[in-house]
């Protein structure tokens, strides 16, 4: 099962380098606290703002990476994706600073904020039905028409590795943490998060963060083998996606934990962060820290990290005005 030979696997002297990297062409997102949160869990809450990162998402500090490494020969006929958002904005944009073309497969019912963003930053989007089948399919001929390399969400070292230079920055500025929560789709940045994590301080617990109504990352972990999801049904739209053959063996090998939390739960975290800190963040990232509202008893006195991974909501859907 695990396609990844483990002397290939990414280390936290990768995760260095890649942040020199892509230093230029990211943001070092700040890291907030809210005393608010503090004294009502009883515990001291460290929030990595990569809601504020370019293209709104943390995704990226991967595209980036994975476009930088490209050579001459395979930029000249661009990149290509599927991706339901963050990534295909963050592609886009990547693909823009070397001024290569970017083809996104992206499914009919993608949030249009997410559609609007790809646009603006030049990404050639080609439309598909909301299936993983169709997406793989459509992305297929694509590739073969243009000949783009094809850049996954999460399943590529680089990608993962890109991921890893959030909590690199975290962990600079707070290197006392005791926990750091990630949210888990695909599992790029909970891989990414953790690999660096254990590289600064093995004793750092690392979570993942998921919605039960997409819960195929808590299954394969406990299960310690991997289960597709199947019709995934949440409001956090980044986190339908399953695990992958690399992502997959280095949660298993460097996350702690993985917990799951409802759609109300998701909901009411959200909507916290927004009235609380006056920030806007995703459906998906607000599942971290669902999480740690939920385990607040077994996280008290600790301090928490919490990655919040992106900022492109559709303002005009949402989610507590459907409830």
């Amino acid at each position: 099962m695990n396609s990844m030979n483990t002397t290939n696997w990414p280390t936290l002297g990768h995760i260095r380098e890649v942040a020199v990297r892509i230093n230029p062409h990211i943001t070092r997102t700040p890291v907030l606290q809210c005393s608010t949160f503090d004294h009502m869990f009883g515990a001291a809450y460290y929030f990595k703002c990569e809601n504020f990162q370019k293209a709104g998402a943390f995704k990226t500090r991967g595209a980036v990476n994975a476009v930088l490494k490209l050579t001459e020969l395979e930029a000249s006929k661009g990149v290509a994706t599927h991706s339901s958002g963050n990534h295909a904005a963050a592609l886009s944009r990547a693909a823009a600073i070397r001024s290569i073309p970017a083809y996104i497969v992206m499914p009919r019912n993608a949030p249009q904020v997410k559609v609007e963003a790809v646009k603006s930053y030049g990404g050639i989007i080609t439309f598909c039905e909301p299936t993983l089948q169709a997406r793989e399919t459509t992305l297929e001929k694509v590739t073969k028409q243009t000949g783009a390399t094809f850049i996954p969400p999460y399943n590529h070292i680089d990608i993962i590795e890109g991921q890893g230079t959030a909590t690199l920055e975290l962990l600079e500025t707070h290197p006392d943490l005791d926990i750091i929560i990630a949210p888990v789709g695909g599992g790029g940045l909970l891989s990414g998060t953790a690999v660096t994590a254990k590289g600064l301080n093995k004793k750092i617990l690392v979570f993942g963060a998921e919605p039960e109504q997409a819960d195929d990352a808590f299954r394969s972990f406990k299960a310690r083998k991997l289960i597709p999801s199947v019709n995934p049904d949440t409001i956090a739209d980044g986190l339908k996606t399953s695990l992958g053959s690399l992502t997959f063996p280095l949660i298993q090998q460097f996350v702690d934990d993985i917990f799951t939390v409802s759609e109300a739960e998701i909901i009411h975290a959200m909507r916290m962060i927004w009235e609380r800190m006056k920030i806007i963040i995703e459906p998906s990232c607000a599942v971290p820290f669902a999480v740690a509202i939920k385990q607040n008893v077994a996280f008290k006195g600790k301090r928490i990290g919490i990655i919040l991974s992106g900022g492109n909501v559709d303002l005009e859907s949402l989610p507590w005005l459907k409830t």
